[in-house]
């Protein structure tokens, strides 16, 4: 028979951390076609700070080594994720950890031997600067604590998440989960811009928190694509099927480059601070392969030699919900002991016992991305050529098999998002 706390709670209580990202690459409909794209961002306003320069190596370093696990767990399968977001939510988590839980958690994270204040700063600063870099898109980077009313824990940790995370810490009647549900699946509806409207649907006897991070961006194409250029064509998925899809086409400048057995082309949003990269393998080649070899190095190297040349570029029209619980793949990152009930350590977040019969139920990461031809209206778009007979003198990336996605911000070199599409959602 399990022990039970002062507030009638089953010992072995249980964290959840939910990472909720949402991305709509698409204009608002009010702008104007006379709107001229806003001038061109060539630099951050300041230097990185030091803390800075580590969270966001730590973040990239983190983003693929997690992606290349839950990747290659989901071949022949669509993903798309933020591991910007879960490092945030798992950064508020790490607050509370101690011992080995914490230092598993860092290593994880690959902060190495960062201080813990440090880190805090790092992601404090981070999170402004992101957040400001665009008037012209929408980047909002939110975070909420969510506990169970009476339960025993530090006011320190709670202060720690307001002053560097900006969190809205909560308390609520968790016995009467209807009405808790409503209030924390009503702000993710509200932080996700009604992309994501429900996280949560139930709250068991041994929960006890929720620490969330939802990312939104919205932006709109530098260069749109004309949507009457829009046609439909064929994508070779994954499995060897063919889709009737709407096609994307512009035959236009682009920042484009050739890899080794890949293609890459960089499209900007806004005042091009932050842009979508995308990956085409050769065709024969595999996507699964490409996905294997992507690390910050090889993101790095692509984008050196990215050059503006005229591109036939074609992208199909694609909109993804994704979920997935990211316990396995965070052990497989050496991130154990957080998992274990009555193993791990939380005494930063609540003291002695009770700290010690925390544990981390699971951390989850819904997604959602839509992609579609809507952008800067005044931008010029080169139609594509119909019935041209003779070879063109332009490369050719069309995106008509399996493929990858990244959107970054450029001048901090900070990976927000990574997709791989095999296969085009249908509705």
């Amino acid at each position: 028979m399990s022990k039970l706390t002062p507030t009638g709670v089953a010992a072995r209580s249980a964290l959840m951390a939910l990472a909720l990202v949402a991305a709509a690459c698409a204009s608002t409909p009010t702008e104007s076609s006379s709107q001229k794209p806003p001038t061109a961002l060539t630099a951050l306003p300041r230097p990185l700070t030091a803390s800075e320069v580590r969270v966001r190596d730590a973040a990239n370093d983190f983003a693929f080594a997690l992606w290349g696990r839950v990747a290659a767990a989901q071949r022949d399968s669509n993903v798309f994720l933020s591991p910007l977001s879960a490092s945030f939510a798992l950064g508020m988590t790490m607050n509370g950890a101690a011992g080995s839980t914490h230092d598993q958690m860092r290593s994880a994270l690959q902060f190495g031997g960062a201080s813990q204040a440090e880190i805090n700063a790092g992601y404090k600063s981070l999170i402004a600067l992101l957040t400001s870099l665009d008037p012209s898109v929408q980047m909002r980077i939110a975070n909420s604590i969510w506990y169970r009313q009476g339960f025993p824990f530090r006011q320190a940790f709670f202060d720690t998440t307001k002053a560097y995370f900006d969190a809205t810490v909560q308390g609520l009647d968790f016995a009467n989960a209807p009405a808790a549900l409503g209030t924390i699946n009503g702000w993710v509806n509200t932080a996700t811009a009604g992309k994501i409207p429900t996280v949560l649907d139930q709250i068991t006897a041994n929960q006890v928190m929720f620490l969330i991070n939802a990312i939104y961006f919205k932006g709109s194409w530098r260069e749109k694509f004309d949507a009457a250029q829009t046609t439909s064509a064929p994508f070779h998925a994954a499995g060897g099927a063919t889709q009737n899809v709407r096609m994307m086409h512009r035959l236009d400048s682009l920042a484009y480059a050739e890899g080794v057995g890949y293609q890459v082309a960089e499209l900007p949003y806004g005042n091009t601070a932050f842009s979508m990269v995308v990956l085409l393998p050769a065709t024969g080649a595999s996507v699964e392969s490409l996905s294997a070899s992507l690390t910050p190095a090889v993101l790095q190297g692509s984008a050196a030699s990215l050059q503006r040349r005229k591109v036939d570029f074609a992208m199909p029209k694609f909109t993804l919900s994704y979920e997935r619980k990211l316990n396995d793949d965070l052990r497989a990152l050496g991130m154990a002991d957080a998992f274990v009930p009555g193993g791990a350590d939380f005494t930063q977040m609540a003291p002695a016992p009770t700290g010690r019969e925390l544990f981390i139920d699971f951390v989850k990461q819904n997604s959602f991305v839509d992609v579609n031809e809507e952008g800067t209206e005044a931008a010029a778009v080169t139609t594509v050529g119909v019935g041209v007979t003779s070879a063109p003198t332009y490369p050719v990336m069309h995106l008509d098999r399996p493929f990858l996605f990244l959107l970054r911000e450029r001048l901090t070199g900070t990976v927000l998002f990574v997709g791989k599409i095999v296969r085009i959602p249908t509705a």
